[in-house]
């Protein structure tokens, strides 16, 4: 075996390792973290010095005006964008040290997203979109067992069947928290979870998603406009001006 060969191998060996052995209790560290983008004349900073740290079983939301960089805050957490200064460290590992492939690997088994849009796949049913994340890092047997045990925590054990358009928005969005959850990720984004649902299903959303998510030794973020939503939180934080800021509750 070539050389080369021989190092993506162990490179991958590493990264199986790290992913599936537990590095201690989970926690999620932000040191001065900014992120800033090239502007006509001068660079846009849309984060500044963003410092935070939250262990297993913690959850917090953030709050602020559109535009404000919640979103790419979120991003950042979820190392799909990589910031222009500071650290992010979850489990002890800084994601963005980590070649394409490998990072890649790293997000799909230690983060899950839930968005305002689903982003279910029409074709696909209820249980196979809850399943999609985990088809390339578990048994199909475990799989199986894993996403009906999701889906009936959610409520929607009637609806394994159903593809998106048999759905309510609602049950759509219960849909996307199970599939978020299907690898155990050791952190969930959320990203407006509520935002196209109705009042009353916005609060049973918002039940399970604090809920499920308290049964789990998993870090919760979530952004929303939704001052019910973010009421419900133990920790909130604003951005404003690139700054996150913690709001007494």
């Amino acid at each position: 075996m070539s050389k080369q060969g021989t190092s993506q191998e162990t490179s991958s060996s590493r990264l199986q390792n790290r992913e599936t052995t537990p590095a201690g209790p989970v926690e999620l560290i932000c040191e001065s973290v900014s992120k800033s983008f090239p502007g006509r004349g001068r660079e846009l900073t849309i984060l500044r010095d963003v410092n935070l740290r939250m262990s297993a079983g913690e959850s917090a939301v953030i709050v602020g005006p559109s535009g404000s960089g919640k979103s790419t805050l979120l991003n950042i957490l979820g190392t799909l964008e990589e910031p222009t200064s500071g650290t992010v460290t979850l489990n002890g590992m800084n994601p963005f040290q980590l070649d394409e492939r490998e990072l890649a690997r790293f997000r799909n088994r230690n983060v899950g997203f839930i968005f305002q849009e689903h982003h279910l796949l029409p074709q696909c049913t209820v249980l196979e979109n809850v399943l999609l994340p985990s088809l390339a890092s578990r048994e199909s047997g475990v799989r199986l067992a894993r996403a009906k045990e999701l889906i009936a925590s959610v409520g929607l054990s009637d609806r394994v069947d159903h593809r998106p358009a048999e759905l309510s928005g609602g049950e759509r969005q219960r849909v996307a928290i199970a599939r978020a959850l299907i690898n155990d990720p050791s952190l969930v984004l959320a990203d407006e979870p509520t935002g196209n649902l109705d009042r009353a299903t916005a609060e049973v959303v918002g039940d399970l998603l604090l809920n499920v998510l308290s049964r789990r030794d998993a870090v919760l973020i979530a952004v929303t406009h939704s001052e019910r939503l973010s009421g419900r939180f133990p920790r909130r934080y604003e951005i404003n001006d690139g700054m996150l800021t913690s709001l007494q509750v």
